[in-house]
């Protein structure tokens, strides 16, 4: 049964994920988190924020790593097959249909539409974790991060994985020096 439930969950990711993977993470957080339960909110936020840092689409190392987590090595299989399967299928449909009406200015039109709809799930997963947030930082540390993370990556092009694994690892160490100034 869990298996099943891997390979629906993720492959109603793989179906309406339009917009590539970051737009599908909001999706995978609804499945993993909201209706089958098996994350919890900081679970997810963790998972996501390790898978960012590794080369690869989000949502295949995502489905590999839940899948796994879940249900083992046939739970990811599962979830790593229903998350590809959707995204083949659809490739091959929509390449023939958009050679076939190119000319059409419909289509040209329809294209242009999707983008603020992926725009705007990805501001409502930003939205999202920056509620999350509020739980371990204050929001002059929120609000730092943000900045410091705007410069590095747009002013300085500094590498979003080199930032992300920065962060990992001041968490890492951070509990630590909370330890150290209870004890004295």
């Amino acid at each position: 049964m869990i298996y099943w439930q891997l390979f629906m969950a993720f492959f109603r990711v793989g179906i309406l994920g339009y917009g590539g993977g970051p737009a599908s993470i909001p999706l995978v957080e609804k499945e993993v988190v909201k209706q089958y339960k098996w994350m919890d909110d900081e679970e997810f936020g963790n998972t996501l924020a390790l898978g960012n840092s590794l080369p690869g689409p989000i949502a295949t190392k995502l489905a590999g790593y839940i899948g796994y987590r879940v249900g083992g090595s046939i739970g990811m299989i599962s979830a790593l097959i229903a998350t590809v399967i959707p995204t083949v299928i659809l490739l091959i449909i929509l390449f023939y249909f958009v050679e076939a009406l190119s000319d059409q200015p419909w289509l040209s039109g329809m294209t242009t539409a999707v983008i603020p709809v992926v725009g705007v799930m990805l501001a409502v997963m930003t939205l999202d974790f920056l509620k999350k947030s509020r739980n371990g930082l204050s929001s002059w540390q929120i609000v730092a991060l943000l900045a410091a993370s705007v410069v590095l990556i747009e002013l300085l092009h500094i590498h979003p994985a080199f930032l992300i694994l920065a962060l990992l690892l001041f968490a890492l160490v951070k509990p630590e020096k909370r330890k150290e100034e209870k004890g004295t």
